[in-house]
């Protein structure tokens, strides 16, 4: 029975978390049930817990990774409010005297200002209103502002244009200025220093000021200036217009550049890049984004400074980065695909066939990240007819620098055990931070009374294959997973053809990859709050594009993280492993069509090949998804 739903869940886990380093030998394994956890955030539901259509199906699990969500900025909040310096009540009373004098200090200045009562203020002729000190004569005050008025320009040399015997201002009420005379170059033009005029051009007073000359020129010479802008728009249309005919795409300088560093031509090189620098925009369109990625990408490799790409610089970036941000980046994520929602829901739908039929149920997730696909799959699993089985969760992530390297892996499973005490699933989570390659079947304490799922979510392709090592880490992973026999193995991959070892190739795979990603965030990110969006959107290129791209361009051998292949090929590296594919459920397939084909862009793809459900823009596949089982182990699926 396939479960016709999509979850509102957090995108892609290679955004927060990728794969660990070969460096990195840290294990960490640690085991705890949902006994002992903080209090649980509260939690409503949109609809019931039993029953409901597909969609209803949908809201209650969008609540859900919200209360999940807001639980972890809750956490992260507090862990801030401990850093705040707390004020001492002898400290406040300390500082009590000293405000105390500050404010009779400003009362008394304040009280010198207004010593002259306003029946006393006296109006000046050309001069504001002004206070008067007490005690000052009006004749000796004439006296003095009629010095300062030497000092003044002339009102009427201030208008530019207005011939000789021309309109005066009146003497009384307001200036209004006359009408300007639209040809500056004319015979008549008035000459500020002799009030004659003139012939020859010459230049007009300059009045120090803090208003902006832009103003004055509204003033003075508006109907000038509306021709003025109308033929420089329209000239400068032109120019762009023949600039855009005259220069070549950022694409081409790009795979020039890029055939330049292959072929160790650097002076070649450092120019086509200095001439995509000039091009290229962090916040222009899609084009000038990409090109701005692969020209840092580009210069780190020209540089000698790929260490700001390698393993350390991609696995910890995500550790660095603050919640908040992360979660800001999902919300524009969520709004221009569905990869990550479909994703989740495929994994529900084969790991809930499997938990029916035994009464407790083990998942091992490589890559568990923060594990926002549980909370809306415990969910669900409350719903089995006849209870639901008893959950135990094995969270495998990287070793993390410092002294604790699973605390990230732990947290996620404090909040797991949460939510599995709302739901009165009995729970039981195991954290793992260490090399994938490493861990063996004796590491996960698998029980034969238990029905067993395996999940990996884009995270297979950090993984080293024989160009690096002999021994090839993702077979030897591969190989772990078909000796734990599971009833369900649920494999997600990344699409693309850039993991080959030669620069060239690689770079313009790379390429067309990725001008496919950067165009889907163009075409379908929100419009509104321009300024906020784009802060947020760079953060969500910085972990989706430019992380990768980097990583892509700059690296070489160990240091290099990215290398995926298509999903033709992981099925025969995941066949010689010992599993064979499990057959594609039609309405899985025909949920996701609906599902993105009602809410999503038209340009989306979701399309079936050989047992894969593959997922991509306009044309192009990204991702895939299959369901594995032993070719002679259990026949769960």
């Amino acid at each position: 029975m396939a479960n016709d739903f999509l979850l509102k869940d957090f995108y892609s886990d290679q955004l927060f978390m990728t794969f660990s380093s070969p460096n990195l030998n840290q294990r960490s394994i640690v085991n705890f049930s949902g006994g002992a956890n903080p209090p649980a955030p509260v939690f409503t539901s949109a609809t019931g817990v039993h029953g409901g259509s597909s969609h209803e199906d949908s809201d209650v699990f969008s609540d859900i990774v919200l209360s999940y969500i807001n639980q972890m900025l809750m956490e992260e909040d507090g862990e801030k409010n401990l850093d705040l310096p707390q004020e001492h009540p002898a400290l406040l009373a300390a500082e009590k005297p000293f405000y105390d004098i500050l404010a009779d200090t400003q009362s008394s200045s304040s009280s010198e200002h207004s010593l002259i009562s306003p029946q006393e203020r006296t109006p000046v002729s050309g001069v504001a209103t002004c206070d008067i000190p007490e005690g000052l004569p009006v004749q000796q005050l004439n006296v003095v502002v009629e010095e300062a008025k030497k000092f003044l320009p002339n009102l009427e040399n201030l208008i530019i244009g207005v011939a000789a015997g021309g309109p005066t201002p009146p003497e009384d009420g307001p200036f209004t200025p006359p009408k300007i005379r639209k040809n500056f170059h004319g015979d008549d033009d008035f000459d500020l220093e002799t009030g004659e005029g003139r012939r020859a051009k010459q230049s007009a007073l300059f009045v120090d000021s803090d208003v902006p000359p832009e103003m004055f020129d509204v003033l003075l010479c508006k109907d000038s200036l509306k021709s003025r802008e109308t033929s420089g728009d329209s000239r400068k249309t032109r120019q762009k217009r023949q600039q855009r005919k005259e220069s070549p795409d950022l694409s081409f300088l790009l795979l020039q550049c890029s055939e330049a560093v292959s072929q160790n031509m650097l002076r070649r090189a450092h120019d086509l890049l200095a001439e995509i620098r000039q091009r290229s925009s962090s916040s222009g369109d899609a084009n000038q984004r990409l090109a701005h990625c692969f020209a840092n990408g580009l210069e780190a490799r020209l540089t000698g400074r790929a260490d700001c790409a390698g393993t350390r610089a991609y696995f910890f970036t995500g550790a660095r980065t603050a919640m908040a941000d992360m979660l800001k980046a999902y919300q524009l994520y969520v709004a221009a695909c569905p990869f990550k929602k479909i994703s989740d829901f495929f994994t529900n739908h084969y790991v809930l066939n499997i938990s029916r039929k035994k009464a407790k149920l083990h998942i091992i997730d490589f890559g568990i990240s923060h594990g926002f696909t549980w909370p809306c799959f415990m969910q669900r699993l409350s719903t089995l007819p006849g209870g639901s089985p008893a959950l135990r969760i094995t969270g495998i992530e990287v070793s993390q620098p410092g002294f604790r390297p699973a605390a990230w892996v732990e947290a996620t499973g404090r909040r797991l055990a949460d939510y599995a005490r709302r739901f009165n699933i009995p729970f039981q989570y195991t954290p793992i931070a260490c090399n994938w390659e490493s861990l063996r079947v004796a590491d996960f304490n698998l029980d034969d009374d238990e029905a067993l799922a395996v999940t990996c979510m884009n995270r297979l392709h950090n993984l080293a294959d024989e160009t690096v090592s002999p021994e090839c880490p993702r077979d030897q992973v591969l190989t772990t997973i078909r000796e734990l026999n599971p009833d369900v193995f649920v494999l997600g991959i990344v699409n693309g053809t850039y993991g080959v070892p030669f620069f060239a190739t690689r770079f313009r795979e790379a390429l067309f990859h990725f001008s496919a990603v950067v165009d889907m965030l163009e075409t379908n990110l929100p419009r509104e709050n321009v300024i906020q969006q784009e802060e947020q959107r760079r953060m969500l290129e910085k972990h989706l594009v430019e992380r990768e791209v980097m990583n892509v361009v700059a690296c070489e051998g160990t240091e290099k993280v990215e290398r995926p292949e298509t999903y033709r090929q992981w099925r025969g590296r995941v066949e010689r492993a010992g599993m064979e594919m499990a057959a594609l459920d039609g309405e899985v397939v025909a949920a996701a069509r609906r599902k993105v084909g009602g809410c999503y862009h038209k340009d989306f793809l979701i399309d079936e090949d050989g047992k894969w459900l593959l997922q991509g823009w306009k044309g192009r596949t990204l991702h895939a998804l299959s369901a594995w089982r032993p070719r002679q182990g259990k026949q769960s699926c």
